[in-house]
């Protein structure tokens, strides 16, 4: 409770009013870091709480189940397979897509670069030093966003990850990619669901990084603006991590070629 200070007081029949009204007014424009830390926090405590009440499903044999790319992020490749991730292993893939691999740094920065073009927010001063703060401002949205998005999947039991269609052919394979960045898999590995952890963690990081942002945005646009990121963005990673070895293969045989016609 600490967090809320203006809330403590507060009549017990009105708090849920009350922290409505907070989240679109400027009492919840305190939080700052704090949100960030506690957010991040409740969700590792959720998955931790989460490990304790359900029985462990199988473990994967290798780390190929793990694996995160600089570029479009977890995967599971198409000859892997599809096994529900255990909360420990979970806990790991956040480390990984927030923490240890280049893809959270790479997707900051480029985020980052096209706020500081577009002047957003304009209080921040152009240059390096409003750089630095649209970067810091970025990451933090990222890390909430994931620490969500975790946390949701873990409660649910959602897959986190994409997986590599097992069909053949551009137009199925394309259709795939785009599909899966709204639909997920249950821990059956077979029945679909919708992606709510997903989008509502997009939503909840784009609200939480607008609490830190100067003159006051709306926190409700922030988030929408989070959730159209997550589409689009969701979308053309999906693309690129299903035919990256189809991509890799081209350019492979085209650099094999130009050497030897050399």
């Amino acid at each position: 409770m600490k967090f809320f200070p203006s809330l403590i007081g507060q009549k017990v029949e009105g708090m849920n009013h009350e922290l409505m009204s907070a989240i679109c007014s400027a009492k919840f424009r305190g939080w700052g870091l704090k949100s960030l830390v506690s957010i991040i926090v409740l969700a590792l405590l959720a998955t931790t709480s989460q490990s304790q009440t359900a029985s462990p499903p199988p473990v994967p044999k290798s780390d190929q189940e793990l694996k995160v790319n600089w570029l479009y992020g977890a995967y599971v490749d198409k000859d892997v397979p599809l096994h529900s991730l255990s909360n420990h292993q979970r806990f790991q893939l956040f480390l990984r897509q927030s923490f240890t691999t280049p893809g959270v740094y790479l997707k900051t920065a480029l985020f980052a670069l096209a706020d500081e073009a577009e002047d957003h927010p304009p209080q921040w001063s152009d240059g390096f030093q409003g750089y630095v703060q649209r970067v810091a401002s970025r990451y933090g949205q990222f890390v909430t966003q994931n620490a969500l998005a975790g946390a949701g999947n873990a409660l649910l039991g959602y897959e986190p990850r994409y997986d590599r269609c097992r069909c053949t052919g551009f137009w199925p394979r394309t259709r795939h990619a785009l599909v899966r960045n709204f639909i997920t898999y249950d821990r059956t590995e077979k029945q679909m669901r919708p992606q709510i952890a997903l989008y509502a963690a997009a939503f909840g990081g784009g609200v939480v990084a607008g609490t830190w942002q100067p003159a006051n945005p709306s926190l409700l646009t922030k988030g929408y603006q989070g959730v159209v990121t997550q589409v689009a963005f969701g979308v053309c990673s999906n693309w690129l991590g299903e035919f990256a070895p189809d991509i890799k293969r081209v350019l492979r045989k085209n650099k094999t070629g130009n050497s030897l016609s050399k």
